[in-house]
């Protein structure tokens, strides 16, 4: 089983993310799959964790995940050195920042991109969900980029969509050509 891990603060679609991917892994891949949210009464700023789980077999686990395989941070003051343990000695830190050197020592085990700056150069605002997303997918091989483009289209419609497309193909493009991950 694959688990990914979203963290944001509420209004930063990190729940719009995890139903994307277990969309594209559910309806285009074959695979099993549920997405959660995991939050309190807080309100629009406050963190909210999501999760994803993605499997080939019937997924039982309903629990939040204690170690993921990938951790995904929409919003860098968010994050804390100690999140490094709830990631399989395997997986990845995606994070949405602008700060690379905070995050060199881990350099092999982060990919790191300036997602809110991309968001408002093709969506015109700072909702960094499908960048974040964008940055998972060419990262990993969990789903391909055709299923999460047809998971957008299955969500949004009209020039939403076809923005939040245009954002996706571009990052995937750029990452796995290194020009967005140093």
């Amino acid at each position: 089983m694959i688990e990914i891990r979203w963290l944001g603060r509420g209004g930063q679609g990190a729940f719009t993310s995890s139903r994307l991917l277990g969309i594209g892994a559910t309806i285009y891949e074959g695979k099993n799959s549920i997405a959660f949210p995991s939050f309190g009464p807080e309100r629009r700023g406050a963190p909210v964790n999501a999760f994803t789980k993605i499997d080939d077999k019937r997924i039982q686990d309903r629990s939040q995940s204690l170690t993921c395989d990938y951790f995904v941070i929409l919003d860098d003051s968010l994050y804390k050195e100690e999140f490094l343990d709830n990631i399989s000695s395997n997986g990845k830190l995606i994070i949405n920042t602008v700060n690379e050197d905070k995050f060199r020592h881990i350099k092999d085990r982060v990919v790191m991109i300036d997602a809110s700056s991309l968001a408002v150069e093709f969506l015109n605002n700072a909702i960094t969900n499908t960048a974040m997303l964008a940055a998972l997918v060419a990262s990993t091989e969990i789903i391909s980029l055709e299923s999460t483009l047809k998971a957008i289209d299955y969500e949004m419609k009209g020039s939403k969509a076809e923005k939040n497309k245009r954002l996706i193909r571009y990052i995937v493009e750029k990452l796995k050509e290194g020009e967005l991950n140093d």
